[in-house]
């Protein structure tokens, strides 16, 4: 076994979950320049780091990503090892459960399997969608949910044998919105969701909150690209201080920081409530920013098919602006097959010249060093060690 393969996700999270730091999760949905960059820049800085990807994003038949659990795996492990980087987790973001039937569940536990099989050290269950708003109570409205989380959170144990993992839950659906607004959740609903987990032996490391983000690149009524400045730090904090006067060990997962300013995150985001910080969206941003100045053939060909396939469907949604469309549809080119069942830019975007492999690495290098900065997480890889040596 390589020392440069990820380890335990609860580890890191144990050893973290005191400090002042916020360990940033990079959804790579093109790697290769990416996560070296990534990868580099977590060895300059000495930040433990995450590589993830959602159930959307890499699936058994590949999500829109085109690659399959063991695919990630393969490569963000080999790319490790090459840039010689040892404190970083292997991550299923956002195992989500939408309906909560027989058949949902088993087609997550096959997924499960895979991901397991592959390596991966950590997991992210989502279950938020199962609301009941008929409950009488807190308890009863989160009920689904708990029976769904603990059930997956079982299996997973189950099939780790005795491997420690790292455990992600959520409760309320991220990016929700309702007449008044985004839908928060309250303290409240925290302490019962974790309590009731608790109960059940399930013990969580963070807990991904509806907290006014939103996943992805976001825009103003005019399709215009805006600042993701949404994020309730004052709801927040308060969850998070519930959960601590609970005694619970469980933190704050944050997602939907693609657009936040950095020094917005330096300076107001609770790093000691706040331990995971999920950037996804970024780093696919970065990859179509070089590929348009240095493969503009293969750009534009992505952003045909992306406005060809996509634009109707777009504006029936309220997308306003071309480039509105293009920064919530493109990342399904990178995955998209033809009738024939064959990649249409998949073979190419893994085939690019060196070059431009390095142009895609010092972005990500620059990018991530500004954001482990702005997470206060230089040198939380060497707190992430010496946690290893007390406990081994």
């Amino acid at each position: 076994m390589s020392k440069f393969n990820p380890i335990s996700g609860n580890l890191m999270f144990d050893a973290l979950k005191n400090d002042k730091t916020i360990i940033m999760a990079c959804n790579t949905r093109i790697t290769k320049g990416i996560v070296k960059g990534i990868f580099k820049a977590a060895k300059k800085t000495d930040s433990a780091v995450i590589m993830e990807l959602a159930k959307s994003e890499s699936d058994l038949s590949g999500g829109y990503t085109g690659l399959k659990p063991k695919d990630y795996a393969q490569i963000t492990k080999e790319i490790a090892s090459e840039v010689a980087f040892d404190i970083w987790s292997l991550h299923a973001d956002h195992l989500t459960i939408k309906k909560g039937t027989p058949e949902e569940i088993d087609e997550m536990k096959k997924l499960i399997d895979a991901q397991v099989s592959a390596g991966f050290t950590s997991f992210a269950l989502d279950a938020s969608f199962l609301f009941d708003f008929n409950g009488k109570t807190v308890e009863e409205e989160l009920q689904k949910n708990i029976e769904v989380t603990v059930e997956l959170a079982d299996y997973i144990k189950e099939k780790m044998n005795g491997k420690e993992f790292g455990l992600e839950v959520e409760v309320g659906e991220i990016g929700k919105k309702n007449e008044q607004g985004m839908v928060l959740t309250t303290p409240e609903e925290a302490v019962a969701f974790i309590n009731e987990l608790n109960k059940r032996g399930v013990f969580p490391n963070v807990i991904g909150i509806a907290n006014g983000s939103t996943h992805g690149n976001i825009y103003d009524e005019n399709g215009k690209p805006i600042e993701q400045i949404s994020i309730d730090i004052e709801q927040t904090i308060s969850v998070a201080e519930a959960m601590k006067k609970e005694g619970f060990n469980t933190r704050i997962a944050q997602h939907g920081i693609t657009g936040t300013p950095r020094e917005l995150i330096k300076t107001k985001f609770p790093s000691e409530s706040i331990l995971k910080g999920n950037v996804g969206t970024l780093w696919q941003n970065i990859f179509y920013e070089v590929i348009k100045a240095t493969k503009p053939e293969l750009y534009s060909e992505i952003v045909e098919w992306t406005l060809t396939n996509f634009k109707e469907t777009a504006e029936k949604k309220g997308c306003k602006s071309e480039i509105e469309i293009l920064g919530k549809y493109i990342k399904f080119a990178v995955g998209a097959k033809n009738d024939q069942g064959k990649f249409i830019f998949f073979d190419k975007i893994y085939s690019l010249d060196k070059n431009t492999e390095k142009a895609l690495e010092a972005r990500a290098y620059s990018e991530a060093v500004m954001f482990f900065e702005a997470f206060h997480a230089s040198g939380s890889a060497g707190k992430v060690r010496d946690f290893i040596k007390r406990t081994a």
